[in-house]
């Protein structure tokens, strides 16, 4: 006899945030303490481009926010704003529809927020700036054979605790 249709179970935590304002970095935010950073200490084998890029790894998910840190120099904020853009583009050959959403906070950080929807390897993914002195890319993985249908519900948890993190963001 055939069984039926089932899913996994997925338990999520509370959510609740802890501050990341370690010393020496431009940048202060919320994230969950279900989660921890990590400075990033390689890139592609290499040494990251400046001390400020992390992670953030949520261990129970086997997903991590990867954050990328460069200041802006004369003439360069076009390329980084371009390679934003062409970064998340990239997934639109899996992907059904990349959604993007204008950002201005509060505390007067300004960006964009990227809603990647399909088999991507990264269905939320996000860039921070003031256009002047600061941009910073972030964008959520999973240790996992992307799958929309798998995914999604702890795509859609972390999504609220990336809004978190854009929310809470300060330049220092």
């Amino acid at each position: 006899m055939p069984k039926p249709a089932g899913y996994f179970a997925i338990d999520f935590p509370e959510k609740k945030y802890q501050s990341f304002n370690e010393a020496g970095f431009p940048y202060s935010f919320e994230y969950p303490v279900y989660a921890h950073s990590v400075k990033d200490s390689s890139f592609f084998g290499d040494t990251p481009e400046n001390p400020w890029w992390i992670n953030v790894d949520f261990p129970q998910f086997n997903g991590r926010i990867y954050i990328s840190y460069k200041t802006v120099g004369a003439n360069k904020f076009d390329k980084l704003l371009n390679d934003a853009f062409n970064l998340t583009n990239k997934q639109s050959v899996k992907a059904n529809a990349i959604n993007d959403s204008v950002i201005a906070t509060v505390n007067g950080v300004a960006g964009m927020y990227f809603n990647v929807s399909g088999d991507v390897a990264t269905a939320n993914q996000f860039f921070l700036t003031d256009s002047a002195k600061h941009f910073l890319r972030g964008a959520l993985y999973f240790d996992a054979t992307p799958n929309q249908d798998s995914l999604l519900p702890v795509n859609n948890f972390l999504r609220d605790d990336l809004l978190h993190l854009i929310n809470t963001f300060k330049w220092k």
